[in-house]
């Protein structure tokens, strides 16, 4: 009986800590694709800045002139 109790236990700790590293992995993978997210963002508004620069620069009496 001993033996069953201690084998229950142990099994129930492994669970704990497979519970645990799948909760870490899993909060890895979110703030991976938060942070791809965000690079996407970055490069879309750099691209509308720069699209928005050029335009400037191509419109006749801007300031450079």
């Amino acid at each position: 009986m001993k033996t069953f109790l201690v084998i229950a236990a142990a099994a129930a700790l492994v669970g704990c800590g497979l519970e645990t590293a799948t909760t870490a992995a899993t909060a890895g993978s979110i703030k991976k694709q938060e942070l791809q997210q965000g690079q996407k963002t970055l490069q879309h508004a750099q691209q509308k800045i720069d699209a928005a620069a050029q335009q400037m620069q191509q419109r006749p009496g801007s300031l450079d002139q």
